[in-house]
């Protein structure tokens, strides 16, 4: 057997394990482009489908103050009902109901009524639901509430 045999050998594997691993690499990094390339699909999606969503808030709007000024006609019903099942479908969730606690985050105060007794804002009447699809929040719930009255200087705020 040759000197040069045993050489030439471990030279091809040397060579067989280098392009093995640069083989894994750009495998990796394609697979990686991949599952951004998902991701980004997926938020450029929700990000459409919320402001498709948002820009119908005005129509369930007027269908809930129709609702509550003058009963529907059976048409309007089913045109009302189909359009929040389909809404609902897409992942548009309505909030804010009477007794909630105020979040400044989820809500927006409209009115403040103060009650002396009363330890925290809770919403008491909401003039318009506010509404989110999935962590997004499409627009915040008009609310009146009722808490306790602005602090007086040198009373330390409870928090």
């Amino acid at each position: 057997m040759n000197r040069t045999q045993p050489r030439k050998q471990e030279e091809l594997e040397r060579l067989l394990e280098e392009r093995t691993a640069d083989l894994q690499r750009v495998k990796a990094e394609y697979d990686n482009y991949r599952k951004r390339v998902r991701r980004d699909r997926m938020a450029i999606r929700q990000i459409a489908a919320a402001n498709v969503l948002r820009a119908l808030l005005p129509v369930l709007d007027a269908v809930d103050r129709t609702r509550k000024y003058e009963p529907l006609t059976p048409g309007l019903k089913d045109i009302a009902e189909t359009l929040e099942t389909q809404l609902g479908s897409l992942g548009l969730v309505s909030f804010g109901e009477e007794g909630d606690p105020f979040d400044p985050v989820r809500h927006e105060a409209a009115r403040h009524h103060v009650s002396p007794g009363a330890d925290s804002l809770t919403c008491t009447e909401i003039l318009r639901p506010g509404y989110r699809v999935g962590d997004r929040l499409l627009r915040p719930a008009f609310v009146e509430v009722t808490g306790p009255g602005e602090p007086e200087l040198g009373t330390p705020v409870r928090g």
